[in-house]
């Protein structure tokens, strides 16, 4: 009976913790509904009086959303991509190789994590500049091709490997490489599938980068453009709650289709360090 009891605490203490995370997109949900009256109204309401869906539709007529859209999916999946590719190489190396530095490297690789990325924009924003990367896909992606912390989590995972699997392929004539690609990337596809969802929602949301780094409309991404549909002297927050709702569909799709292999992929690697 006391443990049921504590359990139901649990379970209702989470509730409460998840809907009060939840909570503002619930807000943010509602007030696409609502019209401008509506938002203007002291103290706010959840419901809207009236529920509208003009909103959506001058979203639509108002920015090139789709384009938007298709921008960020570029440099999302790529960027993405560019990321496991450097990510599995470096763990490849530091879980199997032995070399001199070997941990001090590491360590200068996790030190990274600590820079904020606030404190390099502008180096990065004067070398993209002077390589005519301006308002270009290469120029909004190439500053998101390593992770630091992709290669901790990659090389966590690559060390429950055994040594031993590595030594009997060097002995049957497998190269390096061939070992990379034919043993240890099928095997680590759990955890590569985690770090590749992370790193596209990430990318998916990057707003300041995008933001600099672009000066045409038709090259901004989806986070940038929504913050274009008002000003600061005509405010539109129903337009931008309509435009927030509708990109957020595909970062919940993609944690829908593989929530699964992103809880394995977390799981793997947790044994040993």
């Amino acid at each position: 009976m006391k443990n049921a009891f504590v359990y139901n605490g649990i379970g209702l203490f989470n509730l409460f913790v998840g809907v009060l995370i939840i909570f503002p997109l619930i807000y943010a949900l509602f007030s696409s509904f609502k019209s401008v009256s509506d938002m203007s109204t002291y103290p706010p309401k959840l419901f809207p009086s009236v529920w509208t869906t003009e909103n959506y539709s001058s979203v639509f007529e108002l920015a090139p959303i789709f384009r938007y859209m298709l921008n960020s999916a570029i440099v999302s999946v790529s960027g993405t991509l560019l990321r496991l590719a450097t990510a599995s190489l470096a763990a490849f190396s530091f879980a199997f190789y032995h070399f001199r530095g070997k941990k001090l490297l590491f360590f200068l690789i996790l030190g990274t994590m600590m820079i904020p990325g606030e404190a390099v924009l502008v180096a990065n924003y004067i070398n993209v500049s002077r390589a005519g990367l301006m308002d270009t896909y290469i120029g909004m992606t190439i500053v998101y091709a390593v992770s630091a912390s992709g290669i901790f989590i990659i090389r966590q995972h690559m060390r429950t490997l055994p040594t031993a699997l590595h030594d009997a392929a060097l002995i049957d004539g497998c190269s390096d490489v061939r070992f990379l690609f034919s043993i240890v990337l099928p095997c680590s596809t759990p955890v590569l599938y985690t770090v590749g969802i992370s790193s596209v929602v990430n990318l998916w949301n990057a707003y300041l980068w995008p933001l600099m780094i672009t000066n045409k409309q038709y090259m901004r991404t989806v986070q940038v453009g929504i913050t274009m549909l008002s000003d600061t002297d005509n405010p539109a927050y129903h337009m931008e709650m309509a435009g927030t709702c509708f990109i957020l569909i595909p970062s919940i799709l993609v944690f829908l289709l593989f929530q699964r292999k992103i809880v394995s992929g977390i799981t793997t690697g947790a044994v040993k360090s």
